[in-house]
């Protein structure tokens, strides 16, 4: 067996069912199910008609897939990058689709790290537990950058000794962030590309909720954005993930794109040819009529805002709230243990949240997911509506 298994911590959702059992929540609340970042809206009518076309069907499960996907999705993507980040990418050699952003992510950092000993790759800190994953399996030491609430829950990049620098081979980004919501700046972005041309690592930029935002002023900037305002053309060394999962609430589709450095794609590409994870062809002719529509996602949008509208003022009576700037989630401090706090929450009023402790690491100013929860707001309005009163009133009396 492949030793690194052993340094694979418990997945955040395994932790939390082991939370969960042998707990009695009280069924005289209805549950409302919170932990989870799975879109709930309804998914866009024009991609489940795509999908339930019975000829285009059966012309496209009688057909292999192309690892490097068809010419008019790269080509959809490659124009919605142009619209939404004013970066012109070839869609020939510097887009890749792939089955969600999730196997991305992961079989990036396995096809990018070297495997050399003492080699580094950077990731925030509290994060998505898939970061943590694909450095550890390929034998790099995962070095986390926290952020604190003194610091706004941003990384302080700035502040990482230049020896880590000169060990680190990548560089997980992601913004909005999970869980905190938090927007990494231009300026910081444009810092790091030039740390990673000094050093020469590679950065990942995760950027799967850079379509739900709650202001038009404070839209989430995106890596490619950034090296294209500064004249870098060939995004060296920057690669992005994007998903329609979030944008366009199509979990299930399982279907995102990389985009950015060509080089770094051609030997990605490589990899991925032997990796076998193909997109299924009907599934990106949806994804192709996807990533061409924009109005399903302003309305995605809206209801988000909508949902954030309303629950924000209810729980601001009870604890201090701020919105996030990107994503759907509320990151709360609670100012005492998650764990303790996330199992009374379900036992006394059967709503499940996600421990913030699970999706941080414990360095040496402790763990910055300690004391608070993720709160994912992606069931229906009323429902939410009605977990921020219950959880509110549960609060004032806790």
């Amino acid at each position: 067996m492949n030793p690194y298994l052993n340094a694979l911590k418990p997945y955040p959702f395994e932790r939390l069912q082991q939370l969960k059992n042998g707990v009695k929540a009280d069924q005289s609340y209805p549950h409302v199910a919170l932990s989870i970042g799975e879109p709930k809206h309804h998914p866009p009518e024009f991609v489940v008609d795509i999908l339930t076309d019975r000829d285009l069907l059966t012309a496209d499960l009688a057909a292999y897939p192309a690892t490097r996907g068809e010419e008019p999705l790269r080509v959809a993507i490659a124009q919605w990058l142009q619209r939404r980040f004013a970066a012109r990418v070839d869609p020939a050699t510097q887009v890749l689709p792939v089955a969600g952003t999730r196997e991305a992510i992961f079989s990036f950092g396995q096809a990018i790290l070297s495997g050399r000993p003492k080699s580094v790759a950077l990731l925030p800190n509290p994060f998505y537990q898939i970061y943590e994953g694909a450095i550890v399996l390929r034998g790099a030491t995962p070095y986390f950058v926290a952020g604190q609430p003194a610091d706004d829950y941003r990384p302080r990049y700035a502040d990482i000794p230049e020896a880590i620098w000169r060990a680190c081979e990548l560089v997980y980004l992601c913004s909005p962030a999970n869980p905190t919501g938090r927007n990494l700046c231009a300026e910081d972005m444009l810092w790091l590309i030039e740390q990673a041309e000094r050093f020469d690592f590679v950065i990942a930029a995760d950027e799967c909720y850079s379509e739900i935002y709650l202001t038009e002023e404070n839209k989430p900037a995106g890596l490619l954005e950034v090296a294209a305002a500064a004249g870098i053309d060939d995004f060296r060394r920057c690669v992005v993930f994007h998903s329609l999962s979030k944008r366009s609430s199509l979990p299930g589709l399982r279907s995102g794109f990389v985009a950015g450095d060509a080089q770094i794609l051609a030997r990605y590409y490589q990899y991925r040819t032997y990796e076998g994870c193909a997109l299924a062809n009907h599934v990106q002719k949806a994804s192709t009529a996807a990533w061409q529509d924009e109005e399903h996602v302003i309305e995605n949008r809206r209801l988000y805002r909508q949902k954030f509208a309303a629950v924000t003022p209810i729980l601001a009576t009870a604890l201090p709230v701020a919105d996030p700037e990107g994503g759907f989630y509320h990151w709360l401090n609670i100012g005492e243990d998650d764990e303790a706090f996330s199992r009374r929450l379900y036992q006394e009023r059967n709503i499940t949240v996600l421990p913030g402790s699970y999706l941080g690491r414990t360095n040496n100013d402790g763990n910055p997911g300690a004391q608070h929860i993720r709160v994912a707001w992606v069931a229906p309005l009323a429902d939410c509506i009605a977990a921020a009163e219950r959880l509110s009133d549960w609060l004032r009396i806790h």
